[in-house]
């Protein structure tokens, strides 16, 4: 089977991590299937580079080991040409589609990137499946979300990383259920399990009798960072060995690098983004692992952690509770920055079996590609039995 992948959400020049699990999904598919990887990736003029994110520009010679990806650009304005940046996407897409002449094409994010997939599978006459990830059926703006609509609708399988996120499919856009296929995320056992925390310490630098509290991903308000910057405030002022390590970049950084110049004694500590293999030996060194997201889909994170035989701080939003329960970490109500301290104080003094944490999940990418390739499969055969009834009726 010929598969068109069409996502931005994949790595590129200057951040390799981006869009991990999309990455380990496609280089598992890539042993299945031949498969094709096209990243749209929106330019903006040097006048109105967006100030949302942290905006890299598209190297078109950059190269994800396992997959054949090329990257495509198109113009776009912050914010004045949301309502176009699916044609557009559309547009860019259009010669490689052709070029590729696939069975099947697979969209990851549902707007723009969707948008433009959809658009694009139709002029070639090919079936659409669609892969949203959390943030992009969450969305708060009212353009994105009408336009999102339309993806959901035509897909012939959308694929969501969660329960959670199927349900929020239906209620929210209209989405027939029976299309809708729940593949979590996978985890690589190769880099994510149990180890030796004393080691992995010596090897960061970092104090043998530390409570370390990590916290892995972008660093944006809606990962409720800040709740977790004055929970850091609270734990120093009673816990004085306690520590918390925040891995990754984004516009955040900033602010927690001036919240520290302004108070030096903060035991806050900004390591920057990571390497998988790098992510695994900071969750090892780790006491437990946080993520007090507003919204999720289904955390890669939180599958790493228990992996690695940490628990969890979390939120109990979007999928997180089908991961995290009270045997694997402690649950906290969202955006309440004192639950949240007193959440990882209560973490912090509990006695956790790392084996059993560990054996939790063992789910692999492979798993994940087997399924992505069966619901690719039934789009297309969907397709054709649909176009047989037609001709049938038509005789």
């Amino acid at each position: 089977m010929r598969i068109l992948i069409v996502t931005s959400q994949f790595p590129i020049a200057g951040e390799p991590n981006r869009g991990r699990p999309v990455y380990q999904t496609v280089r598992e598919l890539s042993r299945l299937a031949q498969v094709k990887v096209l990243s749209p990736i929106a330019t903006y003029p040097r006048w109105a580079q967006p100030r949302s994110y942290l905006y890299r520009a598209a190297d078109q010679g950059h190269v994800a080991p396992g997959c054949d990806v090329d990257y495509l650009t198109y113009p776009a304005l912050p914010a004045v040409s949301r309502p176009f940046n699916g044609h557009l996407c559309a547009q860019a897409l259009s010669r490689p589609v052709r070029a590729f002449a696939p069975d099947v094409v697979l969209a990851y994010w549902l707007y723009p990137d969707g948008y433009g997939a959809m658009r694009a599978a139709r002029v070639a006459g090919v079936p659409f499946v669609a892969g949203a990830r959390g943030s992009d059926l969450r969305v708060r703006d009212a353009i994105s979300r009408r336009l999102t609509q339309p993806v959901v609708r035509a897909a012939q399988r959308l694929l969501v990383v969660s329960e959670d996120l199927g349900r929020v499919a239906v209620d929210r856009y209209g989405a027939d259920p029976e299309r809708i296929r729940a593949i979590p995320n996978g985890c690589d056992a190769a880099l994510f399990h149990p180890g030796d925390r004393r080691a992995a310490r010596e090897a960061l630098g970092l104090p043998q009798d530390d409570e370390i509290i990590l916290y892995v991903g972008r660093l944006v308000p809606e990962k409720g960072l800040r709740e977790l910057l004055h929970a850091t405030r609270r734990l120093a002022a009673t816990r004085p060995g306690v520590r918390v390590v925040f891995v990754g970049d984004g516009p955040m950084q900033a602010e927690l690098a001036a919240a520290l110049i302004a108070e030096p004694a903060l035991p806050l500590q900004l390591a920057g983004s990571q390497a998988p293999a790098q992510v695994a030996q900071w969750m090892v060194a780790s006491d437990l692992v946080t993520l007090p997201s507003y919204s999720e889909g289904h955390p890669n994170v939180l599958v790493e952690a228990l992996a690695c035989g940490r628990p969890m701080v979390a939120t109990p939003v979007g999928g997180i509770p089908e991961v995290v329960d009270v045997a694997s970490g402690v649950l906290v109500p969202a955006r309440d920055a004192d639950a949240l301290a007193d959440a990882l104080v209560q973490a912090l003094d509990r006695d956790w079996d790392e084996a059993t944490l560990a054996l939790r999940f063992s789910r692999d990418w492979q798993q994940v590609a087997r399924e992505t390739l069966l619901a690719c499969e039934e789009a297309v055969a969907g397709t054709r039995t649909a176009r047989a009834a037609y001709a049938a009726d038509s005789a």
